[in-house]
């Protein structure tokens, strides 16, 4: 049976850095994926899957859900590890709910713990801000993407909350000191 662990957090919050550092501890029993990444690698695969999510993406539209979902819960399937990280998903309720009815179903699957890395906004935009990768680094982009993470986050935490699989960590704190926590909780749980 494989374990879920999905990680969320607002932009800059530091949630892909400490899955993957976490993975990187454990390269044996954990694996880290980023739903972005994925949907990118089934792209650079050339597989009919990939094309299609590459017409949205070329298109600069959104890929839909069911092929996001149908992505991330193949890669959780075809992992050689036990312990799957997934970081940055839901991003929406309507991912939320579309995942728990596949979860419903799926057998080899157990959601574990949904993780929420929380910073403040000023702490995040002064991250995203400061890192500056590339053009969506600017600050209209950040106010849109944190407005695009609140607003349904409300209804996230109190669903995973009311299946007691919510679990907060301060973000604002070292990359150490949140990884090592962050860890110690996903080891008590496995």
């Amino acid at each position: 049976m494989k374990k879920l662990f999905l990680i969320i957090g607002a932009p800059g919050s530091g949630k892909t850095t400490d899955a993957s550092l976490i993975a990187e501890r454990h390269p044996h029993k954990i694996a880290h994926f980023s739903t972005g990444d994925l949907l990118r690698a089934e792209v650079a695969r050339g597989t009919q899957l990939g094309k299609t999510i590459a017409s949205y993406v070329d298109n600069g539209n959104l890929v839909p859900l069911d092929i996001v979902i149908d992505t991330i819960v193949t890669a959780i399937k075809s992992s050689n590890k036990d312990v799957i990280l997934v970081d940055g998903f839901p991003r929406s309720v309507e991912q939320m709910k579309a995942l728990d009815e596949i979860l419903q179903k799926e057998k080899d699957i157990q959601l574990v713990s949904v993780i929420e890395v929380e910073v403040s906004q000023e702490v995040a935009k002064d991250r995203v801000l400061g890192r500056a990768r590339g053009a969506d680094d600017n600050e209209r982009v950040f106010n849109n993407r944190m407005q695009v993470y609140l607003q349904p986050l409300k209804e996230i935490q109190d669903f995973y909350q009311s299946k007691g699989l919510l679990h907060k960590i301060n973000g604002e704190r070292s990359i150490e000191e949140i990884v090592d926590e962050m860890d110690h909780f996903i080891q008590g749980k496995i």
